[in-house]
């Protein structure tokens, strides 16, 4: 099926989406994007993309993929809209290898060899994020994209500016590091030295259009070095923790509060992975070799997911306002329905005996 069936498979996901924005209403909204792994075998050679990543739960190395998630989210319902694998450029990694190891042997940084330029076959993360938005602008022109959320990968000042222009100038919401260089009033610091010297303020936040949460916010106008021009920036802190996350957007004409409530919305992009791994089947299931073996069985995985969207009950939830279903409450629905299907047509069927002898057959 993935090599021969005659699937349009470049169009089957969007046409996936143009149904659930025509089924909902759905006329506006947010677009999040995150990156998320799958972990495989160290030894594998036939799947695809699968290259050396970072673990970060034990600090060491493992082998697996890397895919670039760009999610719809709205007051309605969150669904992937698209996705993309991310593949490291081999001359780079080798050498950033090269470079460390020379520079370790006290090597200057004259004598070292220059960085190659990336080859166009291996964009970096942030390209392939910026495609995503692009097809999704071209593929969905009616749909009014209110914010774009992404976390601190995605905080450089080409990419907030490029996502901004994409969609007219839309606001674009990411991180920076606490050791982010600003200026202020002809002076350098970190954000980190910035924030300590000016007071905190108590704020009552809603995650999310729900819970309201005691958060400590500190925000300010400051031009960002790396950036190389002005930007909203935002200190936030939650309840409990010690250290603080640094916000940056585009469009300084945003309320502190607004923007801190639009950031919860990135959170949906974690639920969602933590349901798509557990309950839908590539993670768990994917065994199939090349190229294809991997980006079509995730387009029908990712098909799963907005299929669910459709399910009777899962459209009577958003009709009368509850919180949707995840997929795996959903999936368990669906099993139990089709058990009590099966037991109804035996129950009525004319030999009851044989039918069940037939099925055991």
């Amino acid at each position: 099926m993935f090599r021969h069936a005659k699937i349009p498979w470049e169009r089957v996901l969007q046409g996936s989406v143009e149904v659930i924005l025509s089924r909902y209403g759905i006329t506006a909204g947010c677009l999040g994007l995150d990156d998320s792994e799958k972990r495989r075998s160290k030894v594998t050679t036939q799947i695809a993309h699968v290259h050396k990543l970072k673990d970060k739960a034990s600090g060491g190395f493992l082998r697996g993929q890397c895919l670039i998630f760009l999610l719809l989210i709205t007051p309605k319902v969150t669904f992937p809209v698209g996705c993309s694998f991310y593949m490291p450029d081999p001359a780079l990694t080798a050498w950033t290898k090269e470079d460390k190891r020379l520079k370790k042997a006290g090597i200057s940084a004259k004598a070292r060899p220059p960085k190659p330029a990336r080859h166009a076959d291996y964009p970096s993360k942030q390209e392939l994020a910026l495609a995503l938005l692009r097809q999704f602008r071209k593929a969905h022109p009616a749909i009014a994209v209110k914010c774009v959320v992404a976390d601190a990968l995605y905080g450089t000042g080409p990419f907030l500016k490029k996502a901004a222009q994409i969609f007219g100038g839309v606001q674009v919401i990411s991180q920076l590091r606490s050791n982010q260089n600003i200026r202020f009033r002809g002076k350098t610091y970190s954000l980190e030295r910035y924030f300590m010297s000016y007071p905190d303020g108590a704020q009552t936040l809603r995650i999310r259009g729900g819970e309201e949460v005691p958060v400590t916010v500190s925000s300010a106008r400051l031009v960002v070095c790396a950036h190389g021009q002005k930007r909203f920036v935002i200190a936030l802190k939650y309840e409990g923790e010690e250290t603080y996350r640094y916000l940056v957007v585009t469009d300084l004409s945003w309320r502190t509060l607004d923007i801190v409530q639009a950031y919860t919305l990135r959170w949906l992009l974690e639920v969602f992975f933590a349901d798509w791994k557990a309950y839908e089947g590539w993670g768990a299931l994917t065994k199939h070799p090349g190229e294809e073996g991997s980006s079509r069985s995730l387009i029908l995985s990712l098909l799963v997911d907005q299929c669910l969207l459709l399910h009777p009950d899962q459209l009577a939830q958003v009709e009368n306002k509850q919180p949707a279903y995840t997929v795996g409450s959903l999936r368990n629905r669906v099993q139990v329905e089709s058990l009590l299907t099966l037991i109804r047509e035996l129950i009525t069927a004319e030999n009851p005996a044989q039918e069940l002898q037939h099925l055991a057959h």
